[in-house]
């Protein structure tokens, strides 16, 4: 016999969980099947981990810094294995909450692969043996994606990466090159370039970080290449070559070849869709290229079949998936959400210098036929991070000239990723420049760099 829910969601990640979460919250009977880790790619093998990895990376910067500060050290070296080990134990922690929580909102867990087998039918399999059969009037997808592979360049587990790889090395690598300059490829580069390698990135567009705002990719690359990074764009990897304990990298750069070698690359050139083998064969639900269409309340072609996350489209970021997923259930029970207006999810890559941005970039609001106004203040002007020692960095505004609109924010530099979500906030509430300028900023603080960057746009700075 079936086993009957009102929800059945596919998928343990950022979106599935907290979609199960909130329709046990509408006092639905929900199951959640997951195939591998509860919590999915970004908090067992992404978000979270590299963050514990880069926290690290900032410490060894830091104690080979010390002299800035006034202070000395002698004989500093790293651990490598404590360093994997402790990261491993942060996702390992923040798993079992997951499951944790499902457990107290009564959410029934099945471990397998659960695939469409008819309308309102999903059949789960573990290691090819069946599990259970559910029924349910509701379905949502949440597989997410996984790296794209590009053709000489698959992961070998040894000389070649995937971000799996990247994250358990048995040793640091010496040297290292980086395929892809977008956030996984940047906070990678950036990770084993303070632990001590040498990395070169390559980028295939004209920029790093190229979805960012140009001034702020300019600003990245500059930054990078202060701290010993070699950075190619406009780069074209013609091939791969794997000797014993290297690789060499034939890359086209301006119409010139040139050869690059080291001890590992990184492959970081995006994601593809998981929609293979969910029984998407014989439905109304429509895929374009790996990813899975919907509406803006996650309703696919087919009835009572949703999808949410990675696997549908852009930006693939966790925090989208999770407000996704939020939306999709309160749609499903009736409630008329807010659909999201993904212009104002902010993204956030945390290399050093951080960068996050929201909303549009200069070029295209411009592009989009807005009058603007552009404030930009340098964290050189801000007594904060002058005290903390990073004063490098930037934070640009994009105002509509007419309207006074908010259209974009774009930073780099110390703890912008936490900064933010106080424009993310202010375009929620559609704030014009008025608000912001009349918003009281606590000193000393990096976001008063923020508050100065808008009164830059309006002529009114002051402490630059």
């Amino acid at each position: 016999m079936a086993e009957q829910f009102d929800l059945v969601v596919v998928g343990g990640g950022p979106g599935g969980y907290v979609a199960a979460i909130r329709a046990a919250q509408l006092k639905m009977k929900v199951a959640l099947v997951e195939r591998e880790n509860l919590g999915g790619i970004c908090l067992n093998w992404g978000c979270i981990p590299t963050k514990a990895l880069l926290r690290a990376s900032e410490i060894n910067h830091l104690l080979h810094t010390l002299d800035a500060y006034g202070f000395a050290a002698d004989n500093v070296r790293f651990d490598a294995a404590k360093v994997v080990k402790r990261s491993r134990a942060v996702a390992g922690q923040l798993s079992g909450g997951v499951k944790h929580l499902l457990r107290k909102n009564k959410v029934t867990v099945f471990d397998g692969h659960a695939k469409l087998a008819g309308p309102g039918k999903l059949a789960v399999a573990k290691d090819g043996k069946p599990v259970a059969e559910l029924e349910a009037k509701n379905i949502i997808l949440a597989t997410g994606a996984r790296a794209r592979v590009l053709p000489g360049m698959e992961p070998d587990g040894k000389l070649i990466w995937s971000y799996r790889e990247a994250m358990v090395p048995d040793a640091m690598p010496k040297s290292l090159i980086v395929i892809g300059s977008g956030a996984i490829g940047a906070e990678f580069a950036s990770f084993y370039l303070n632990m001590g390698a040498k990395v070169t990135i390559v980028e295939a567009l004209d920029r790093v970080l190229p979805v960012e705002d140009e001034e702020i990719s300019a600003f990245a690359r500059k930054s990078f290449e202060k701290q010993g990074m070699t950075v190619l764009v406009g780069a074209k990897v013609q091939s791969v070559r794997k000797s014993a304990d290297s690789v060499t990298a034939t890359i086209e750069v301006g119409g010139k070849v040139q050869e690059v070698t080291a001890e590992r690359l990184i492959s970081a050139v995006g994601i593809v869709g998981n929609v293979e083998d969910l029984g998407l064969e014989g439905t109304k639900v429509k895929v374009e290229r790996t990813h899975v269409l919907t509406d803006e309340y996650g309703r696919t072609g087919e009835p009572g079949v949703y999808a949410i996350g990675d696997l549908t489209g852009a930006p693939w970021l966790a925090h989208k998936a999770s407000h996704e997923g939020v939306i999709c259930v309160e749609a499903i029970a009736g409630l008329h959400p807010h659909p999201m207006d993904i212009g104002n999810i902010p993204g956030c890559t945390y290399c050093r210098p951080q960068v996050a941005s929201v909303g549009l970039t200069e070029a295209k609001a411009k592009a989009a036929g807005h009058e603007v106004k552009i404030g930009r203040f340098p964290f050189i002007g801000n007594g904060k991070a002058i005290a903390m020692g990073e004063p490098e960095g930037m934070v640009k505004t994009v105002f509509d000239a007419k309207t006074g609109e908010l259209l974009g924010a774009h930073m780099a530099g110390p703890e912008v990723t936490e900064m933010i979500q106080g424009y993310t906030i202010a375009r929620t509430l559609e704030s014009t420049e008025a608000e912001l300028m009349h918003t009281v900023f606590p000193h000393p603080t990096v976001s008063e760099a923020m508050h100065e960057a808008v009164l830059d746009a309006y002529g009114r700075v002051i402490h630059i």
